[in-house]
């Protein structure tokens, strides 16, 4: 089976949820460190566009989106299981809700001009300005409000306790005594938070989400190995794309599978992959494209947040 390669850089709070699943589950991966803002043209040659971070890849077959790349590693991995508890309506809404919500009001408290340098030591005051612009232009048109910094602690302190009573009779995760999904949704909205010295003293009247952050953080990152974005593409280049073994159309409004299309997010990062629709699912769409550096590809996104249009 071929390697979990993973493209990421160290300061992604969603990357940071992915690093951790594999750590939960003591995988050996390969990590690709990607620039943190465009241009990433050795991204863009795996996906055909999209931009967010991270990015997973397996072969020839590429996975965008936190949500979708978890049960990838799930599907590649399945022991010890993200879904102890099951893949329910609960673990699902504690994962949604931490990530629409909490995502976008802890990001706004860790990463002022005070603190973002925790998360870029090596950050020129150029840099800074680069990272600045490119998330405006990323969210722009995009539907996540942020707040101001004062209104965004406010809404973290609101849902503190609600958090802490996740914990209650000593349980150590979410929902029971093990991780499941949904501990890694929460886990990684709060992580920004947790990392920056003076922010984190938010937590200090929460213990047990407190202890909480640590227990996750100690699950660590499994076992990986650095390789560079180049040999990334050879690995894709020299693979194949797996056998999906299916092909559904659901809810396409006239478009067929075989039809040149474009996926993209629905909230923010409008940035289009175009390909041939190879399935869309009510759980995943999967496309086909060719790169030149990267071979024949599989673009993997999940049906939820996403977008397939007939392409221009």
């Amino acid at each position: 089976m071929p390697d979990i390669v993973l493209h990421h850089y160290p300061a992604s709070p969603y990357a940071e949820k992915i690093r951790a699943i594999l750590g939960f589950k003591n995988l050996k991966w390969k990590s690709v460190i990607i620039p943190p803002v465009m241009p990433k043209p050795d991204v863009v040659a795996l996906t055909g566009g999209y931009r967010r971070t991270p990015v997973l890849q397996i072969g020839a077959d590429v996975y965008c989106d936190s949500g979708l790349i978890a049960r990838a590693i799930e599907g590649h991995a399945p022991s010890p299981t993200l879904f102890a508890y099951g893949d329910t309506l609960a673990m699902e809404a504690i994962t949604s809700f931490a990530e629409a919500v909490l995502f976008n009001t802890a990001v706004p408290i860790a990463f002022t001009p005070a603190t973002v340098k925790v998360f870029f030591p090596d950050a020129t005051p150029e840099f800074l300005d680069t990272f600045r612009a490119d998330r405006v232009a990323m969210r722009k048109g995009g539907t996540a409000r942020r707040g101001p910094v004062n209104e965004c602690r406010a809404t973290v302190l609101h849902f503190l306790p609600k958090i802490e009573s996740q914990f209650r009779d000593g349980r150590p995760f979410v929902l029971g005594a093990t991780p499941c999904l949904a501990d890694f949704g929460l886990y990684h909205t709060l992580w920004p938070v947790w990392r920056a010295p003076g922010v984190k003293a938010m937590l200090n009247p929460f213990p047990k989400t407190y202890l909480y952050m640590d227990r996750m953080a100690a699950l660590g990152h499994g076992r990986p190995t650095e390789i560079t974005s180049g040999k990334a593409l050879e690995i894709a280049k020299a693979s194949r794309p797996a056998d999906l073994g299916y092909g559904l159309a659901i809810e396409l409004e006239g478009i067929k599978l075989g039809d040149t299309v474009e996926v993209l997010p629905v909230d923010y990062a409008f940035d289009p992959v175009k390909g041939e629709l190879l399935t869309a699912s009510a759980d995943e769409i999967v496309v086909r494209r060719t790169d030149p550096r990267a071979g024949t590809l599989q673009v993997h996104f999940p049906r939820f947040g996403y977008e397939v249009r007939k392409a221009a």
